[in-house]
C-alpha cells in the first residue's frame, strides 16, 4: 500500500510530466501543416493540461481541508453537471447518427476519437454527480440530524 506522502510525490511528478508534454507539443504545433495531425496533437496537449489540473486537484484533496458545500452551492453544481450530462448525450447521439454517412476515413477517424472522448466525459460527469458533489455536501436536513439526533425527546416536554 502506498503512503499518502508517496502518493502526493507521485501526483506532483505527474503534474511535471503532463506539463512537459504540453510544452513539447506546443513548441512544434506551428510546424505541423496537416490539420488532422495538428488537431490531434493540440487535443493531446489540451488533455495533458487537463490531466495536470486533475492531478493538482487530487493533491489538494489530500492536503487541504475542503469547505463544505451549502445546499445552494450543491444545487448550482448539480444543475451545471446535469446540464453537461445532457449536452454530452446530445453530442454522442449526433456524432453516432452522422458517422455512418461519412466516407472520408480521416474525418471518420477524428470523429471517432471525439465520440470516444464524449462517451468518457459523459460517464465521468455522471460519476462526478454521484460521488464528488454528493460526497462533499451537508444539506439542511443533515444539519438538523446533527443537532437533534442524540437529543433525548428531540425537544419535546419531558427532556
Amino acid at each position: 500500500m502506498i503512503s499518502e506522502d508517496e502518493l502526493i510525490g507521485f501526483l506532483e511528478k505527474q503534474v511535471t510530466v503532463e506539463n512537459e508534454i504540453v510544452n513539447s507539443v506546443n513548441r512544434t504545433l506551428d510546424e505541423i501543416r496537416n490539420p488532422a495531425v495538428n488537431g490531434v496533437l493540440k487535443g493531446i496537449s489540451l488533455d495533458s493540461m487537463k490531466h495536470a489540473e486533475m492531478y493538482g486537484a487530487a493533491i489538494r484533496l489530500l492536503t487541504n481541508v475542503l469547505p463544505v458545500l451549502t445546499q445552494e452551492n450543491l444545487d448550482k453544481q448539480r444543475e451545471l453537471v446535469q446540464k453537461h450530462i445532457r449536452m454530452e448525450a446530445e453530442l454522442i447521439g449526433k456524432i453516432k447518427k452522422t458517422m455512418p454517412s461519412i466516407e472520408n476515413k480521416k474525418v471518420v477517424l477524428l470523429l471517432n476519437a471525439i465520440l470516444i472522448d464524449e462517451k468518457r466525459h459523459h460517464e465521468l460527469l455522471k460519476r462526478v454527480l454521484e460521488i464528488l458533489v454528493q460526497g462533499e455536501t451537508i444539506t439542511e436536513e443533515d444539519w438538523w440530524d446533527v443537532l437533534w439526533k442524540n437529543v433525548p425527546f428531540h425537544g419535546a416536554p419531558g427532556g
